[in-house]
């Protein structure tokens, strides 16, 4: 079996593999509606909200642009703090639907510069909303969205729309006590699942939002997720197979504790990295604080090439690695540890990487 160290998908274990493989129910019975209040319990306390939480089937990216069309008009203004490729993604889903959006970029392999962001919102004071990525998979880089939180709804009391598609249920993240209005976050990451559900939580602030919102809307429409939910059902056909291994997942999270968890998360990527730095390579975010726990990009130096290195360690050591995207394609490698990764995964990865760069140009002794 290949060691797919990609930010995801990632892999699944054999207990989520056979829940995947129960036999169908009705989703619009009873064993459904008992699997749907007990999994979206599951959720509220991972994502550690009292505030409503759906799952919709679909990507991260459905939910996404769920936060944007139930929360915003054509027209309104907005800020997209933006430090990647996903931060970006964001703003895209804004201009297709007609949102006036100012975008506060920042260099790849940094985070969000509160004193910048500060400034902007004081520089577009009828800003309706902010975006933010907590953890920008593309760059290797977290966001301390505690404090950005703090300054978009403590400061100025806009909507807080937050992508946390890879950071929650790997990274600690508290939406009522930190004012987030609206989280996405996506199955194929930290929630040891395969890909198909995206989870939202909707606060009271969001829902009033919702209520001004003229932005067209059918499959992603909140309130419908809402009115379904009340009878035990959800608006549309759901992934009943993801279901299933999202219960399995959430008894799991439930046992091991989310202190655990996060300590586990942090303490692999810390390993991941302390082991690329022996490698003689460097990490690509500037600064150690802010490096992700769920997916460590590396740098690609000077001779090296990229390409050649992400192929080899698939072709001739079956370790799937991750490239860089957009701006940063063949400047950086990532590798991903979110979910049930091992010691043993990372050094299987280290001990191919080991073998791999000097064949692909790197000089450094080993």
């Amino acid at each position: 079996m290949a060691n797919l160290r990609t930010p995801g998908p990632i892999p699944l274990d054999d207990e989520i593999l056979e829940s995947l493989g129960t036999q169908m129910i009705n989703h619009r019975g009873p064993e459904y509606k008992d699997l749907l209040f007990k999994t979206t319990e599951g959720l509220k306390k991972v994502f550690a909200t009292k505030n409503d939480v759906y799952i919709i089937t679909g990507s991260g990216t459905a939910a996404m642009e769920a936060a944007v069309v139930n929360t915003l008009s054509p027209g309104d203004k907005v800020i997209n703090a933006t430090v990647g490729v996903f931060g970006n993604r964001f703003g895209v889903i804004c201009e297709r639907y007609g949102v006036d959006i100012t975008t506060l970029e920042f260099p790849f392999g940094t985070d969000v510069d509160i004193t910048k962001l500060r400034t902007c919102i004081e520089a577009n004071p009828d800003v309706k909303a902010v975006m933010i990525t907590h953890n920008e998979t593309s760059t290797g880089v977290t966001n301390n969205i505690k404090i950005a939180a703090e300054i978009i709804k403590g400061e100025y009391d806009k909507l807080v729309l937050v992508d946390g598609i890879s950071s929650v249920c790997s990274i600690p993240i508290e939406t009522d006590a930190w004012g987030l209005d609206v989280v996405a976050t996506a199955s194929q990451k930290g929630w040891m699942l395969p890909p198909g559900l995206a989870f939202i939580s909707f606060s009271d602030r969001a829902w009033q939002a919702h209520a001004e919102s003229t932005m067209p809307r059918f499959y992603l429409d909140m309130a419908e997720y809402k009115r379904y939910f009340e009878i035990g059902q959800p608006p549309f056909t759901p992934s009943i197979s993801c279901m299933f291994a999202l219960g399995t997942a959430l008894d799991r999270i439930e046992q091991e504790g989310l202190g655990p968890l996060y300590e586990r998360h942090a303490t692999i990527g810390q390993f991941t990295r302390d082991s690329i730095r022996e490698l003689g390579l460097d990490i690509f975010p500037e600064r150690e604080e802010i490096a992700s726990n769920t997916c460590t990009a590396v740098s690609i130096p000077d001779g090296v090439d990229g390409g050649a290195l992400v192929t080899k360690m698939r072709t001739e050591h079956n370790v799937i690695l991750a490239g860089g995207q957009a701006a940063l394609s063949g400047k950086i490698f990532r590798i991903g540890h979110m979910g049930l990764t091992s010691h043993s995964d990372i050094q299987e990865t280290v001990d191919a990487l080991k073998v791999v760069l000097p064949q692909v140009g790197f000089t450094k002794s080993l």
